[in-house]
């Protein structure tokens, strides 16, 4: 792409930008809350084009300025110090145009969104409920890294330990974005707690990240919704099993059923249930946008198929493999406590890479 067709692109941004700088301080924009919210987070987005925009051209600018002086100047000093200047921002600019075209492929816009994260044990017994509740801790501490908030909504104890099933809401800045990568069936490949003989097993839990839908993504009648209370089990004090306060919560139309009982209060557990609710039901919908793009991008097998086996831990090697990209680190522990963010960033560059070959064909 020619650094005028690019240069085009961006001019065209930064007129989007003034137009929507000029709607959102507009009081009938402003009435209207939903247009007013997508109209704000698109000014975000633009934002940050804008300034890229700056960037690109002052250097452009800054290369034909070098070049001048190459052709007219005599003062050998100057043209020493044109020629470093020129050699210098030529080498930046193909990294630099790289990005902007990165920035400029759409956006999904599920991406900025909080998710909803599951974790469930599949096949390994015990094992499978221990592993998933490793996997628990791991995404915990990843998130407690990057500064989000997590809220478990739902958990089923493993007799064993761990879980056979955890559902949580994870909030903050482009969660969904991130955390998509995650959905599929990890492996674990180590000898188990309740192994006698020291063999090593293959056991394995499935994630599900759901964007979490938000009030106006879906038109959610209270007809269609069933609410059963009934009395929270597990740890909580004198609440448990004496007060109603658990929520179960089942969508008639679709059959979707989601429990709370993670807080004290109904009302509170009433609150994340619905959450959960349009959550799931939007998802739906979404889940044949994933479908389309799965086919076309393999960094998103994990969503587009969440039998998809997409990463393997392997303890006696010290080895976590992502199967999508074939890459493979060799610090197991940093891993398993948070340490997520290296394999993350592979992802994200390679379904990146694909994005751009696909716009260029």
């Amino acid at each position: 792409m020619a650094g005028s067709s690019l240069l085009e692109k961006l001019e065209g941004i930064r007129l989007r930008f003034e137009e929507v700088a000029q709607q959102i301080t507009d009081p009938e924009v402003i009435a209207d809350t939903k247009k007013y919210i997508k109209l704000n987070k698109e000014y975000k987005d633009l934002e940050k084009l804008v300034e890229v925009h700056k960037t690109y051209k002052n250097t452009l600018e800054n290369i034909e300025s070098a070049r001048e002086i190459l052709k007219e100047e005599d003062d050998p000093e100057m043209r020493e110090m044109a020629k470093m200047e020129l050699d210098e921002l030529e080498a930046t600019l193909p990294g630099m145009e790289d990005d902007i075209k990165v920035l400029l492929l759409p956006s999904d816009p599920e991406d900025a969104k909080n998710a909803v994260l599951e974790i469930r044990a599949g096949t390994g017994g015990d094992e499978a409920s221990i592993f998933a509740g490793d996997l628990f801790r791991m995404y915990t501490k990843y998130i407690e890294k990057r500064g989000w908030r997590m809220e478990v909504t739902h958990t089923s104890e493993g007799t064993a330990g761990g879980y056979k099933e955890i559902v949580m809401n994870v909030s903050g800045a482009g969660v969904y974005g991130i955390m998509k990568y995650e959905s599929g069936v990890h492996r674990v490949q180590r000898v188990p707690q309740t192994e006698t003989q020291g063999r090593v097993h293959t056991s394995a839990a499935s994630v599900a990240v759901l964007p979490e839908a938000e009030e106006f993504d879906i038109d959610l009648r209270t007809e269609d919704i069933r609410k059963d209370t009934y009395c929270s089990s597990g740890p909580g004090g004198q609440s448990v099993n004496t007060t109603y306060s658990a929520i179960r919560l089942t969508h008639i139309p679709t059959g979707i059923v989601v429990t709370c009982q993670d807080q004290k209060s109904q009302l509170k557990n009433l609150d994340k249930a619905m959450i959960e609710l349009r959550t799931r039901i939007y998802n739906l919908e979404y889940q044949k946008y994933i479908d389309e793009i799965s086919s076309k991008r393999k960094t998103m097998v994990s969503t587009g198929d969440r039998s998809a086996k997409i990463r393997t831990y392997n303890y006696p090697q010290g080895r976590v493999t992502d199967h999508r990209i074939n890459f493979t680190l060799y610090n197991l522990p940093a891993v398993m406590d948070g340490d997520l963010q290296p394999v993350i960033d592979k992802l994200i560059i390679e379904e990146n890479a694909e994005r751009l070959k696909a716009s260029e064909m």
